[in-house]
């Protein structure tokens, strides 16, 4: 298959590319955090370790969050020189989905719940948005737009995808009828009606990552696949007063010459993508909501390529051709996250050493005991470099005797929730409890156990 300039963009262009080591100073909003268990524990049962490791990671947004916002921080180092207010909009989807998981573990109550997530809903009510979008990044305090790039200011229609799978998670969730979920749900709608899906076509048949109201759509990124924006496609199509026809979706992002692949990479056929599938992120930030399993279109059947793609990724690592240590059956996994050269989006096809542990441990759902042998051997045999406060560092590498001190919101998020999806599909369940989710897949003509039957709309 070609190599597509496209690709470092793709996988890039969702986090920063340098960052300081100063860590960030934060006061918790909350009158009682979650204590961290710092202490490796021994003799833990798999269920009784899964459950730590969703606690530890989830305080990364629960204590960790913006005081003022509630949103979840970029990172738990200083984004570039920015100081202290980075929130991120993905992100904090994540979170919105992650303290959903929380109150169903009583981590947390769900009144508790409940109130952090109307402090981040009510905050981004008031917050920039442009067309009804939400920019990368938000300044936590104010709700003023941060720049991403030099021309990224304005709308980032992908973050705003991650960020509304876990909000209307979040809807679909809170269906009590108490002023604090009512407020939740009715804010919610709102945004989520507001978003003008449509108009990032600029009347052709694709969607456009960007624009800006200072440089327009200079940034002139068509969104093509096969990458992690499935979702902003479904969500697109989905949208109750600003839905895109099926065309942008089949003739857009379906027509690339990196989506169809079908070859073989360690006897594993790869349906989609790039050779050897690219950074396990793909495999995770769409799924967070949209259940996989069974689910199917034209192109793919997503459970298989999911999983393929997961195991080829391990595979490669088995496989170790660069010969780094450390590499195995227990240690594997590649996607983008720091490394000690900065930041990149490892895959097979970029690989500088560096074993990232939110690959393996949110691909639970796809190699659960492949998934179970990585979570083993990252807490009890490196633990004592590699637990923290926060759940599991950023990445390591142990070619290079380097262990990040970092830890990213869309790091730590797919662990906890993807973990969740694994144990009892709670987040699966809820986001494909949304009627407009289910038109919107059946406009596309998507198959699945959550999707009701309906007649081929359109191709």
């Amino acid at each position: 298959m070609k190599r597509n300039p496209l690709y470092l963009f793709l996988a890039l262009t969702l986090l920063t590319s340098f960052f300081s080591c100063a860590q960030v100073k934060h006061k918790s909003d909350q009158t009682a955090g979650i204590k961290p268990e710092m202490k490796i524990q021994k003799n833990l049962t798999d269920e009784q370790l899964l459950t730590l490791v969703q606690k530890q990671t989830f305080r990364y947004f629960w204590d960790f969050g913006h005081p003022v916002s509630g949103m979840a921080r970029e990172r738990s180092n200083t984004t570039l020189n920015y100081g202290n207010e980075v929130v991120t909009t993905g992100g904090t989807g994540f979170g919105v989905m992650a303290i959903i998981v929380a109150a169903e573990r009583k981590f947390i109550t769900r009144e508790q719940a409940a109130e952090r997530t109307k402090k981040i809903v009510d905050f981004l009510y008031k917050a920039d948005m442009y067309h009804g979008a939400f920019p990368h990044w938000l300044n936590g305090e104010t709700g003023k737009t941060i720049r991403f790039s030099l021309k990224d200011d304005g709308a980032d229609i992908v973050e705003t995808s991650l960020l509304f799978q876990g909000l209307l998670s979040a809807r679909q969730y809170y269906t009590a009828s108490n002023p604090v979920e009512n407020s939740i749900r009715s804010k919610i709608n709102e945004m989520w009606n507001a978003i003008e899906w449509n108009w990032f076509t600029q009347n052709q048949n694709v969607l456009y990552w960007h624009w800006s109201p200072n440089n327009g759509w200079a940034m002139n990124h068509p969104i093509k696949g096969y990458n992690e924006c499935l979702i902003t496609y479904v969500l697109a199509a989905s949208s109750p007063r600003h839905a895109i026809s099926p065309k942008v979706y089949h003739e857009g992002f379906a027509n690339s010459n990196t989506y169809l692949n079908g070859k073989k990479f360690y006897n594993i056929t790869l349906p989609l993508g790039f050779d050897y599938g690219g950074p396990l992120f793909f495999a995770h930030y769409s799924f967070m909501g949209l259940d996989p399993r069974g689910l199917k279109d034209r192109h793919a059947d997503y459970w298989e390529q999911n999983k393929n793609h997961t195991l080829i990724n391990r595979a490669y690592c088995i496989d170790n051709p660069k010969k780094y240590k450390g590499y195995s059956t227990n240690c594997w996994g590649l996607t983008a996250s720091d490394s000690w050269s900065g930041y990149s989006a490892h895959s097979p096809t970029n690989d500088d050493a560096v074993i990232t542990p939110t690959a393996a441990l949110s691909s639970f759902p796809y190699t659960p005991a492949e998934s179970m042998q990585a979570l083993k051997h990252f807490y009890f045999n490196l633990g004592d470099k590699l637990w923290s406060e926060y759940g599991f560092t950023d990445a390591f590498s142990e070619e290079k005797n380097w262990y990040a001190k970092s830890h990213l919101a869309i790091d730590q998020g797919p662990i906890i929730v993807m973990i969740e999806n694994y144990r009892s599909g709670l987040l699966w369940k809820l986001f494909m409890s949304s009627p407009e989710v289910q038109k919107g897949l059946q406009s596309l003509n998507f198959e699945g156990p959550s999707i009701p039957k309906s007649p081929l709309i359109e191709h």
